[in-house]
């Protein structure tokens, strides 16, 4: 079993800035208080085959997550894979991002997830808890971008 959940919010900031600062994974703490510690391989900028190794806590475990960079437009679209081994992995995610008016950016953020082995049984839980929490996410990715970002 596998599904989607997704996440669209508009961030007071323009287009070019917001991707930057969401293709740049190392940022992905200030928003997601799941992920613990993220590294960026090779060390430069973001670009289709770059990785991002992180460790994270669901449900009160700990696990090693690691993400390669698949797709990289900007400033309008990044899509990543998870190549990791866990239970339930996201097989694919990414971030639309659109120019609105008065400099202003509506993002969407989406990601797959999909179950292995026990991780079968598991998915539907992990994706009701995704989507329930997706509101918040968006919410928390517009706060956090708005406050790296300075306004222009």
């Amino acid at each position: 079993m596998s599904g989607q959940f997704e996440a669209v919010v508009e961030v007071d900031r323009p287009v070019a800035e917001v991707f930057a600062y969401l293709a740049d994974g190392r940022n992905d703490p200030q928003f997601s208080p799941r992920v613990l510690r993220i590294d960026r391989t090779p060390d430069g900028p973001t670009a289709v085959g770059t990785v991002f190794r992180s460790t994270v806590k669901d449900a009160g475990m700990k696990t090693a997550r690691e993400f390669r960079i698949t797709e990289f437009e900007a400033p309008v679209k990044l899509r990543w894979a998870e190549v990791s081994k866990n239970q339930v992995t996201a097989s694919e995610g990414g971030y639309d991002l659109e120019a609105l008016a008065d400099g202003r950016t509506r993002v969407r953020i989406f990601n797959v997830l999909e179950g292995h082995g026990l991780g079968k049984l598991l998915v539907g839980l992990a994706l009701s808890a995704a989507r329930k929490d997706a509101p918040a996410f968006g919410a928390r990715i517009k706060a956090a971008a708005e406050s790296a970002i300075a306004k222009s």
